[in-house]
C-alpha cells in the first residue's frame, strides 16, 4: 500500500470539511469523494458564483455548505483549510477545540509525496525562482511536477509520480504556517514586511516562513540570501546544509556575484557558472533569482544547462511583462508586485525614468521605504486603489521630492489610470503596472489584475 493509500484509509469512514471551493482545494474534494469520504465543502461565495461545478460537486456526493455562514458549527473529524485562512480563525479554534484536526491540502502532500521536494519561500521573488529551478532540472533531463503556490496542487497527482522523479513548490507564509515538514531542498529568496493584513506581526510572518526548513534533516539543504539581515540570520537555526547567496557581500561559502559573473564556491572550489550579461530577463533582481536557483540545483543540473537556458527564458506572465510598444511608448505588465519591495525592484529594471500606475488592496504593511524610489526612478505617479493615499504620502515625504519633477495623478480605477498614462506617455516613455498592493480591492488576484491591464493597453489606438 502507498503513503497516498495509506493515507486515504485514515480517511474513510471520518467526516471531512473543505474549506474554499478555489483553485487549491477543487481537486482536492474530487480525490476525497472518488475514495468514497464524506466531504462537506464550505466557501463564503454563493452557490450562484460557482455555477457548474456547485453541480459536479453535489453529483459526486459532497455537501455544500455556502454563503455568510460557511464557517458556522464546523465539527467535522478533518477540516482542509483554504491556504490564506489563518489557522488560529475563531471557527478552527472552536473546531479544534471539540477534537477537529485542522490540515491543508499541502501538509497532506508533503505526507505522501513519493519523490523529492525542492520548495521556495520568501516575499519576492518565489514565482520566477520556483520556475528557473523546475525548468533547469526539465532540461537536465529529470522529471518535475510543479505546484504549491504557483501552477496547481500536486496531491491529486501523487499517484503518477515516482522516487526518481522531484516536486518543485512554492510556498507561501500561509502554506507553511502549521507545517511540520521542510523539503530535502529548501530556498529563502528574501524577506521583507508582507501579508500583515493576515499575519498578526511580522514576527509571525517570519516565523511561518522558517518552517520551510526547521524540520529538515542534517543532510537537507536551506539555500539562504546573505544579502537579507532576516534571511541570513535563519542560518543559526537550520538543522541542515547552509549554502548562501549574495549579489552583495562578495565571496561567501555557496554562490556570489564577482566582476558580472556569478560564481559557485563549494567543496570542490569554485567555479564561474554564469556570466549576468547573459540572462535575458532585465534586473538586478533578476540575478538573484538565478543565484538561488543556481545555489538549488547546484549538482542537480549541468553548468552549460545553466547558460543555455538563461540566454533564452523570457521570463513568467504579470512579471515585468512587455504587453506592446504604441507609439513609441512601451508598456509593462508587472502586476505580481503587490508589495513595495516587489514595485522597488521593477523600477531599478530600467535606465530611464517610468510612468508608474500603482496603487490596491492594503495589506497594512509600511510604504516608507517607497517613497525614494519613487522620487529616483519615476516621472509621474498615477494611483488608484485603497492603498493611493499612502503611496502619495510616501512619496510627499521623501527627501528630495518636488512636485514638478513628479507629479501625482488620482483615478477612479485601472482603466482611466491606463487612459491617463496613454494621455501623458510620450514616444520613449516607459509606462507600467506595478501597484506594490495587493489586488483583492478590485480583482480577484493579480493575475486577473494584470490581464486587465494587457487588455485595456492591447485596447489603445494607434495615433
Amino acid at each position: 500500500m502507498t503513503a497516498m493509500e495509506r493515507y486515504l484509509e485514515q480517511l474513510r469512514g471520518k467526516r471531512v470539511a473543505v474549506i474554499g471551493i478555489g483553485v487549491s482545494n477543487t481537486p482536492l474534494i474530487r480525490l476525497l469523494r472518488e475514495a468514497g469520504i464524506d466531504v462537506t465543502a464550505c466557501d463564503r461565495n454563493s452557490r450562484e458564483s460557482f455555477g457548474a461545478l456547485a453541480d459536479e460537486l453535489e453529483a459526486l456526493g459532497t455537501a455544500l455548505r455556502l454563503g455568510p455562514d460557511y464557517l458556522d458549527g464546523l465539527d467535522q473529524d478533518v477540516i482542509f483549510r483554504t491556504p490564506g485562512m489563518h489557522p488560529d480563525t475563531p471557527a478552527l479554534a472552536q473546531a479544534r477545540a471539540r477534537g477537529s484536526v485542522v490540515t491543508s491540502e499541502m501538509e497532506a502532500f508533503f505526507e505522501v509525496c513519493p519523490c523529492p521536494i525542492l520548495a521556495v519561500t520568501g516575499s519576492d521573488g518565489k514565482t520566477t525562482t520556483t520556475t528557473i529551478i523546475s525548468q533547469l532540472m526539465e532540461r537536465a533531463g529529470r522529471r518535475v511536477f510543479v505546484g504549491g503556490n504557483i501552477g496547481h496542487p500536486l496531491l491529486a497527482e501523487v499517484p503518477a509520480m515516482g522516487p526518481e522523479d522531484w516536486a518543485v513548490l512554492e510556498l507561501s507564509s500561509f502554506q507553511l504556517m502549521t507545517m511540520s515538514r521542510s523539503p530535502r531542498i529548501a530556498v529563502v529568496t528574501n524577506l521583507a514586511p508582507n501579508h500583515l493584513d493576515i499575519h498578526r506581526s511580522m514576527e509571525e510572518y517570519v516565523t511561518a516562513k522558517e518552517n520551510i526548513f526547521l524540520h529538515q534533516g542534517p543532510e537537507d539543504k536551506v539555500v539562504l540570501n546573505f544579502d537579507n539581515d532576516i534571511t541570513r540570520g535563519f542560518a543559526e537555526k537550520a538543522p541542515g546544509r547552509v549554502t548562501f547567496f549574495s549579489r552583495q557581500g562578495g565571496d561567501v561559502s555557496g554562490v556570489y556575484l564577482r566582476d558580472g559573473t556569478i560564481w559557485v564556491h563549494g567543496e570542490d572550489g569554485r567555479r564561474p557558472v554564469l556570466d549576468t550579461a547573459d540572462i535575458l530577463l532585465p534586473g538586478v533582481h533578476n540575478v538573484e533569482n538565478y543565484m538561488a536557483a543556481i545555489a538549488a540545483v547546484d549538482g542537480l543540473v549541468p553548468d552549460q544547462v545553466i547558460r543555455d537556458y538563461a540566454r533564452t527564458f523570457g521570463g513568467v506572465e504579470h512579471r515585468i511583462e512587455l504587453v506592446r510598444t504604441l507609439d513609441g511608448v512601451r508598456y509593462y505588465n508587472d502586476s505580481i508586485a503587490s508589495s513595495p519591495t516587489r514595485t522597488i525592484a521593477g523600477l531599478r529594471s530600467f535606465r530611464e525614468k517610468v510612468i508608474l500606475i500603482a496603487g490596491g488592496y492594503d495589506k497594512h504593511i509600511p510604504y516608507d521605504p517607497l517613497g525614494p524610489e519613487l522620487v529616483e526612478h519615476v516621472k509621474l505617479l498615477i494611483l488608484t486603489g485603497a492603498t493611493a493615499p499612502k503611496i502619495r504620502a510616501a512619496a510627499q515625504a521623501a527627501p528630495g521630492y518636488d512636485p514638478a519633477a513628479l507629479p501625482i495623478v488620482e483615478t477612479e480605477d485601472l482603466a482611466a489610470a491606463v487612459a491617463e498614462a496613454r494621455r501623458r506617455a510620450r514616444p520613449g516613455d516607459v509606462v507600467i503596472l506595478s501597484p506594490a498592493s495587493a489586488s483583492f480591492d478590485r480583482f480577484k488576484n493579480f493575475m486577473e489584475r494584470g490581464q486587465a491591464f494587457k487588455d485595456l493597453v492591447n485596447g489603445l489606438e494607434e495615433g
